[in-house]
C-alpha cells in the first residue's frame, strides 16, 4: 500500500509538472562578455511575450531564460534578444557558436539600447565577416506582419534625434539577425512607470515586437 501510494504521488508530481509545461517553446536573453549591461530592461521581454501570446495567439512560456553566447544551450531557443549600452566582447568560439545558431536556423535580434553600436558591429564582424550590415527596407514583410508599419521602425525615444533604421544580417536570402537602431523597442516594451512613455508610443513599439518576433518564427 505504501509503495503505491509513493507511485500515485509520483505520477501526481509529474502530471502537475507536464501541465506547468504547457506552453510551446521558450525566448532567451543574449548574455554576454566586455561589460555592458546585458540585463537592461528587465520588464521588457516578459511584456512583449504577454503581448504576443494575447494577440497574436502565441503560446511563448512567460518568462524569458538568459542563456550565454557560447552557450550549447543557445540552439534550444528559436529567438534570441540581445540589448544593452555599453560594451560587447564576443570571444572566437563564443563568434564561432552564435554562427552556427544563426545558420542553423536561429534569429537574433540586437536592440541598441542607446550606445550599443559601435560595439556590435564589431562583434558581430567576428560572427560573420563576409557580411555587413544592411538597412531592411520599409517593404519587407517584417514590417508587414499583423502590424504594418510602412515607414519602418517606429521612434521610442530621441537619443541624438536620428531616424529609426532596421538593420540586417542575411544569409543566403535569410534575415537570420535584425537589428532595431535608434528606436530603443526594449524600452518601449517595458512597465509604463519605468520610462513614463505615453501609451500610444508603447503599443507601436509592442506591435513592432510582435512583427519581429512573427516574422523570426515564420520565415523560411
Amino acid at each position: 500500500m505504501k509503495r503505491l501510494t509513493t507511485l500515485l504521488l509520483a505520477l501526481v508530481t509529474v502530471l502537475s509538472v507536464a501541465k506547468a509545461q504547457t506552453h510551446s517553446f521558450k525566448i532567451a536573453k543574449l548574455k554576454y562578455n566586455g561589460g555592458g549591461d546585458w540585463y537592461a530592461n528587465k520588464t521588457s521581454l516578459p511584456n512583449l511575450i504577454r503581448f504576443c501570446n494575447q494577440n497574436l495567439n502565441m503560446n511563448i512560456a512567460s518568462d524569458e531564460d538568459v542563456v550565454e553566447v557560447g552557450s550549447p544551450e543557445l540552439f534550444t531557443y528559436p529567438f534570441v534578444h540581445m540589448t544593452g549600452h555599453g560594451n560587447v566582447v564576443f570571444s572566437d568560439a563564443e563568434a564561432q557558436n552564435l554562427r552556427n545558431y544563426l545558420l542553423s536556423g536561429g534569429f537574433l535580434h540586437i536592440d541598441d539600447n542607446y550606445g550599443l553600436d559601435q560595439f556590435i558591429r564589431k562583434e558581430m564582424k567576428k560572427v560573420f565577416p563576409e557580411y555587413e550590415f544592411v538597412e531592411i527596407p520599409f517593404n519587407h514583410p517584417i514590417y508587414k506582419q499583423k502590424y504594418n508599419f510602412p515607414r519602418g521602425l517606429p521612434k521610442v525615444h530621441e537619443h541624438d534625434n536620428k531616424p529609426p533604421q532596421g538593420f540586417g544580417i542575411i544569409h543566403e536570402g535569410r534575415l537570420v539577425c535584425f537589428y532595431s537602431y535608434e528606436t530603443d523597442l526594449g524600452n518601449g516594451w517595458e512597465d509604463q512607470e519605468v520610462h513614463n512613455d505615453p501609451e500610444p508610443i508603447r503599443q507601436q513599439a509592442l506591435r513592432m515586437g510582435a512583427n519581429i518576433l512573427s516574422f523570426a518564427l515564420t520565415q523560411e
